[in-house]
């Protein structure tokens, strides 16, 4: 392990708790125990349940079909599901403690959303979530932007920022006093550089001053995440001393508040997502591929109802 890592990891070798799905996402710890992802491809969500002695013997089943490609979760502050909803739909959703799945929002003054990504939750109940367009063919474009948008906690909608080019994957930091944003790609070019394993100096993710209304503020570079290796910044999250984990190129980055890149986990496939969990938050899911694995770390991370 490197040495920089050694102190926040207790390995860099993840371990495997299940497979053989079609591109899995959006891992979240619920406080029930146990933990929920997605099959993105397949449109499902699915939970894994520890069923044996240790924390890597588990069951999945399934919880939901036709998520319309469901992709980032996270939970309200009543621990409701949100998830976004990137293929038909288009939207975020609720999943109701009865099962029902009611839509908080799918289109921007009249038009539809691009494809929603990634979401969050503040503590007040703000939600955040992300809206790239690169990924929408032109001609299915209403917006003509990318966005991160805010729902308030009375439930109306904001355009939080029209700033971000790629906005991906989400974060506050602990006083959420910061919102991170993970930008992917610039242009369509990246994705040629992608392909071609040329370097691609639009991976970063920028940060923004949060007010107590929620607004945004004072947008600035946080992370340069430039890179030629395979994956770029994706999903997020933040430990209890405020180090950012970020998916990104060669595996996840483990950066500082500040902003220095402490170091990069290698990880053995590019992985779209991570989220802590386990009793003690010490658990870092990862969904890499088809599958969902795990691997332990010294500081507790923050969960969606931390």
């Amino acid at each position: 392990m490197p040495d920089q890592l050694s102190g926040i990891l207790e390995s860099t070798e993840p371990t495997l708790l299940t497979s053989g799905w079609h591109r899995t996402e959006g891992p979240l710890w619920h406080p029930g125990g146990y933990l929920t992802f997605v099959d993105l491809q397949g449109s499902r969500l699915l939970r894994w349940d520890i069923v044996g002695p240790g924390d890597t013997d588990g069951r999945v089943t399934v919880v939901r079909e036709d998520t319309g490609e469901g992709n980032g979760c996270t939970l309200d502050r009543q621990g409701r599901l949100l998830m976004c909803e990137g293929a038909d739909h288009r939207c975020v959703t609720r999943t109701e403690a009865d099962g029902t799945v009611t839509t908080l929002a799918d289109r921007w003054q009249g038009k539809r959303f691009n494809k929603p990504n990634d979401v969050i939750c503040r503590s007040d109940g703000t939600i955040y979530f992300t809206d790239p367009e690169l990924r929408l063919p032109e001609d299915q474009r209403e917006l003509g932007f990318a966005g991160v948008y805010r729902i308030d906690p009375q439930g109306q909608l904001h355009l939080a920022t029209d700033q971000c080019v790629y906005p991906n994957g989400l974060a506050l930091s602990p006083d959420e006093s910061v919102l991170y944003v993970a930008i992917s790609r610039e242009s369509a070019q990246c994705f040629i550089e992608e392909e071609k394993g040329e370097y691609c100096a639009h991976r970063r993710i920028e940060a923004f001053d949060v007010a107590t209304d929620g607004t945004l503020s004072n947008q600035r570079l946080f992370c340069d995440m430039s890179s030629a290796d395979p994956g770029v910044p994706d999903g997020m999250k933040v430990d209890t001393l405020g180090r950012v984990f970020c998916v990104g190129s060669g595996g996840f980055w483990i950066i500082a508040a500040s902003g220095e890149v402490l170091g990069v986990a290698r990880m053995p496939e590019i992985t779209r997502n991570l989220a802590f969990g386990g009793p003690d938050f010490r658990t870092l899911y990862l969904t890499p591929g088809d599958s969902l694995s795990m691997l332990r770390v010294k500081t507790p991370g923050i969960g969606a109802f931390s």
